[in-house]
């Protein structure tokens, strides 16, 4: 089969596209035909070996135990395992193999019964891809450390990206008044999702507003904790999916302590792959939520793909689409 491999760091350049073998599933897997799958930033760290702790799972020198990335896929499965009892073949399914063996871009690839559940019959394989990772650290990003009220004040920062895309339309769905920040090419787009206020970061600084929010989901984490407070009202609570490691370290040691001298709370989320994908579906099939796709590209411009991705200008989610979907 084909898949597109790297057995070194480095920029998209180190991306191959190779003939691999084809995998066989465990008796606690399935094999699927891979039609599409998604870049996350998760792949991009993996690729690069930055920060540095990415190498600890994958390799110190060079990538060991991943050299196939891609965790958001969506298929038809080919085959299964002899203790699957959930799927059979022909099935159409998505998730996140993040915590399994990756391995997304690829024509096949094996995945565990728990990582995956059935695509909705109105949903692209394009659209089930871009999907697991980002809408669910939306998702837990409002909802797990927060019960979201009508008429509250949610600001999302990096709110034109793959999860700020699903945070708008998930935050509206919850009837709150949602602030999005995003550079200035993401605004309309933005305010086409639903986002009532929209704010362009290079033209102004959210925390030095004035401005104070019951709930800030952050998915760049590129300012000081203590600007974070300074913008969350009495009783607000900043929560973070991802960011630079730096400013999260800050985070996990004085979050803390700010949270127990002030009503303030300030913490991060851990992701759970795969919990609450149902919710998802209902989401997506009652028509409140629906992935943004910026661009898709044929598994062959893989590398091309990467290099859009890295320059960080994209709406939503970049797909690699590797069956024309019917």
């Amino acid at each position: 089969m084909k898949a597109i491999v790297f057995t070194k760091y480095g920029l998209p350049d180190v991306l191959q596209l190779k003939e691999v073998e084809k995998p066989t599933p465990k008796d606690n897997e399935v094999l699927i035909k891979v039609h599409a799958a998604s870049i996350n930033s998760w792949d991009w760290d993996m690729l690069t070996g930055r920060p540095l702790e990415y190498r600890l799972l994958s390799g110190i020198l060079k990538p060991k135990k991943t050299n196939i990335l891609g965790c958001d896929v969506a298929g038809r499965i080919e085959s299964v395992g002899s203790n699957i009892k959930q799927f059979h073949p022909g099935d159409d399914v998505f998730g996140d193999l993040c915590e399994g063996s990756w391995g997304g871009f690829a024509e096949y690839v094996c995945a565990r019964e728990s990582e995956l559940t059935l695509k909705p019959a109105g949903m692209t394989f394009e659209a089930a891809a871009a999907t697991p990772q980002a809408g669910l650290l939306a998702l837990q990003g409002l909802c797990d450390k927060s019960a979201i009220k009508p008429g509250q004040r949610i600001l999302i920062n990096g709110a034109g990206g793959g999860v700020g895309t699903f945070a708008i339309q998930m935050a509206k769905s919850f009837g709150a008044d949602v602030t999005g920040v995003d550079c200035t090419g993401k605004l309309d787009m933005m305010s086409s999702l639903g986002a009532d206020h929209v704010i362009d970061y290079t033209e102004e600084d959210f925390t030095k507003n004035g401005k104070c929010y019951d709930l800030i989901l952050d998915v760049k984490t590129d300012r000081s904790v203590f600007d974070y407070r300074r913008a969350l009202s009495s009783n607000g609570i900043y929560v973070t999916v991802g960011g630079r490691s730096a400013r999260i370290l800050q985070l996990v040691f004085l979050g803390p302590l700010i949270s127990m001298i002030e009503s303030k709370k300030l913490t991060l989320i851990m992701h759970k792959p795969n919990k609450d994908l149902n919710v998802l579906k209902e989401l997506f099939e009652s028509g409140k939520v629906k992935p943004v796709i910026a661009r898709c590209f044929p598994l062959s411009e893989t590398a091309e793909a990467f290099q859009y991705f890295g320059e960080g200008h994209f709406k939503g989610k970049v797909v690699i689409a590797l069956e024309k979907d019917t």
